[in-house]
């Protein structure tokens, strides 16, 4: 006993060093504590950056906690020991704090990136697309900045880094032209906002069509409506017509409807009672232009046009409204005594006298 007491006295930094990892184990109990006593209170209140600030810090505190102790007690291990290994505890310690900063800030962003277009979170939610553009240029700036400060930790030059990487950038841009071509081509994308995740899109210049799923920034995922997905390097959009279905205010109706040539007298009352339908539905847009004309004399029926436009732009249910509108023009039409023509062709035959 007085052996064991007299090595301890000896080496009383031991004693240093196990009371250190003890004190830090306790404190990042109690800091885990602490944590869900605070998630209890907060989730009380619905604001997004105290949610994000909790999410964002919950993992990364507890490793800093243990790299700040164990940073402690090697520092008081290498007061005695001679090892050559203790005189890198600085650089190490500050490169994980700085990691740990950097793991803290990329979680607090990818958090807020995801929710701050939750319509549950804001009253008025961002577009999903701006948010992730803007998402991961805070998040490439954020481990940037980190691996500049981790170099400038170990000894680097980081003046010395940003030159290189200003030569080393010219020979990357002229052996990676696509790729950058494909940037500037997201970039573009995610300024001019011409789509953004969830839109129907198509280019009558090529075979594109479809639900915009991701926007990368080297591709942008198109689901296609046989469920197919569909990669277009983001440069293409710089060179075709995009339309975007998804951003229209009215569907159209345009129909050319044709009735018999003996029913010429029932169709100016057709025509007219086809307009009030037409004025009186509820689901036609009164605001937008509406038209029924008398338009041809066809080959084998009187033609007229219905021109007019749904107020929803929902694909299923501009079809139910158009057949709910040609039911009721043909309801119309009989009840005239008239009848919806179809080709027909007639035959005069001349007999001949003899």
């Amino acid at each position: 006993m007085n052996e064991l007491l007299e090595y301890f006295t000896t080496h009383r930094w031991i004693l240093d060093v196990f009371g250190v990892v003890l004190g830090t184990g306790l404190v990042h109990l109690l800091a885990r504590l602490l944590a869900r006593r605070l998630a209890h209170e907060l989730a009380k209140t619905h604001n997004l950056y105290d949610d994000a600030l909790l999410e964002a810090a919950h993992k990364p505190l507890g490793v800093a906690i243990w790299v700040i102790g164990i940073g402690w007690a090697a520092d008081l291990a290498g007061g005695q020991a001679q090892a050559e290994i203790f005189e890198y505890v600085d650089e190490v310690r500050e490169i994980a704090i700085i990691w740990v900063l950097v793991w803290f800030a990329v979680r607090f962003i990818r958090f807020v990136e995801t929710h701050v277009s939750d319509d549950s979170y804001r009253q008025h939610p961002v577009d999903p697309t701006t948010a992730t553009a803007v998402g991961k240029l805070l998040r490439a700036s954020v481990i940037i900045t980190g691996v500049l400060m981790a170099l400038q930790g170990m000894g680097f030059s980081v003046s010395g880094v940003l030159a290189f990487g200003g030569i080393g950038g010219i020979a990357v841009g002229f052996a990676a032209r696509d790729l950058l071509a494909n940037f500037f081509g997201a970039l573009m994308i995610f300024l001019d906002r011409p789509f953004s995740v969830g839109d129907w899109i198509r280019s009558p210049d090529r075979e594109i069509e479809g639900t915009v799923e991701e926007i990368g920034w080297r591709l942008t995922c198109i689901r296609t409506f046989d469920q197919r997905p569909l990669y277009v390097p983001n440069s293409v959009f710089t060179s075709i017509t995009v339309e975007n279905p998804s951003r229209m205010r009215n569907r159209r109706i345009y129909e050319t409807l044709g009735v018999r040539y003996a029913d010429v007298a029932a169709l100016p009352k057709i025509v007219a009672e086809v307009e009030a339908m037409l004025r009186s539905h509820p689901e036609i847009d009164q605001s937008r232009t509406l038209m029924v004309n008398f338009n041809e004399f066809g080959a084998s029926s009187l033609d007229f046009f219905v021109y007019t436009f749904t107020k929803t732009t929902v694909w299923s249910e501009y079809h139910a409204i158009k057949q709910d509108v040609l039911f009721r023009i043909s309801e119309i039409i009989a009840a005239h005594g008239a009848e919806i023509a179809f080709p027909t062709r007639t035959l005069h035959v001349i007999q001949e006298e003899g």
